[in-house]
């Protein structure tokens, strides 16, 4: 089943060039997302929503990631959210249950994890989670790339509880946009994925009341649902928007070889073996990130227990998509010529746009140093 009809995407990837070039928030495009069904569309049909799974969506998020990348990338942020409610409510916490219905009423989910300077990331927080009282929490900090902060109205973040300074707590909540308690920092002027509009956020007491907390987790790397949820469906949902990139990219390309004569050789480049064979070698790494994607979604669909395995395994994903394309953009870039250089090439957007997969978490260093530790063990302290 799929949400996003060609003439939908058509009409996002002629609006795409603009977003980028005006550096705004393409409103446009998420009304006609909305109007499509795509915010419910990951949602459980018991709650309301359209029922894809989690290798559908992935397929959809690489469709959308070939129309344009910055939409792609700011509404991913919007349906992890939902797969985290989706793994919240299969373990029976309540909250998680109100994401998928809050979801399918209209509701857009942003996300806010990621701190300055922090590379524990998910794992522990410099934001502080101070109780109410009452069961629920305010919070307070720096909060960076919070996509889609022009227009959420929801917006899941975290914060360490410090009350006990022997027994810090992780407090993962979702706040709402109308109670306040936050500022958006007009700050996102970037090399690429502009309209993302992933702006700064300051906590100044945002409130998040007892029924909106979706789990308090001890520091650290584990399987706790909370946890478990938002990095499985980061991961994997990042992975399959980035292999649109690098797909998009080939599209680009190969459309431009046939095109393009070499006068040497009085012959297109489409018939030089140098050119092929970019291009070739392009679509085999390709190939094989998509296949990586696909069937990390399809085991988080049949609920295969990998134990912590799951982790560096769910960084592989990600990281041999987000490589992979950057790959096939770079050899695009390369059969096209210097005419791909003009910004007004498509695949000069494709690249600004591709870089970003170098700096999302998990980058190369953590995904290696997790791998070394599951062939090597862990290094004693």
């Amino acid at each position: 089943m799929t949400f996003l009809t060609d003439d939908l995407l058509d009409l996002i990837h002629e609006r795409a060039p603009e977003v980028d070039a005006t550096n705004t928030f393409p409103d446009a495009d998420l009304a006609d997302l909305r109007a499509a069904g795509y915010l419910a569309a990951f949602v459980p049909t018991e709650f309301g929503g359209g029922g894809l799974t989690v290798e559908e969506v992935c397929a959809e998020q690489t469709r959308l990631a070939k129309a344009s990348p910055a939409t792609a990338l700011g509404i991913n942020m919007h349906q992890i959210i939902v797969g985290v409610g989706r793994h919240l409510a299969g373990h029976g916490i309540a909250a998680g249950e109100t994401i998928l219905r809050e979801a399918a009423a209209g509701e857009l989910f942003g996300f806010a994890i990621s701190e300055p300077g922090n590379d524990l990331v998910l794992f522990g927080s410099t934001a502080e989670a101070r109780p109410d009282g009452a069961g629920g929490y305010t919070f307070h900090g720096e909060k960076v790339f919070t996509s889609l902060a022009p227009v959420w109205t929801r917006l899941l973040t975290f914060g360490a509880d410090r009350t006990d300074p022997d027994a810090v707590r992780n407090v993962f909540a979702i706040l709402t946009r109308d109670a306040g308690g936050f500022d958006t920092v007009d700050d996102w002027d970037t090399l690429g994925m502009r309209g993302t509009q992933s702006n700064s956020t300051t906590l100044n007491g945002a409130p998040a009341p007892a029924d909106r907390v979706l789990q308090v987790v001890e520091p650290g790397p584990s399987l706790e649902p909370i946890v478990f949820g938002i990095f499985s469906h980061f991961e994997v949902l990042l992975g399959a928007t980035y292999l649109g990139m690098g797909l998009r990219a080939i599209e680009v390309a190969a459309a431009h070889v046939k095109n393009r004569r070499s006068v040497k050789n009085d012959d297109v480049y489409a018939h030089d073996p140098d050119i092929r064979w970019r291009l070739a070698d392009a679509a085999i790494r390709m190939n094989s990130a998509q296949a990586e994607v696909t069937l990390v979604a399809r085991e988080l669909d049949e609920g295969r227990d990998h134990g912590m395995l799951w982790l560096p395994k769910l960084s592989s994903c990600k990281n041999a998509a987000a490589e992979a394309s950057l790959h096939a953009v770079e050899q695009a870039i390369r059969a096209c010529g210097g005419s791909s250089y003009s910004n007004s090439h498509e695949l000069t957007r494709l690249y600004r746009d591709v870089l970003a997969g170098l700096f999302q978490p998990s980058d190369q260093e953590s995904l290696h140093g997790a791998w070394a530790n599951v062939v090597l063990g862990p290094i004693a302290r």
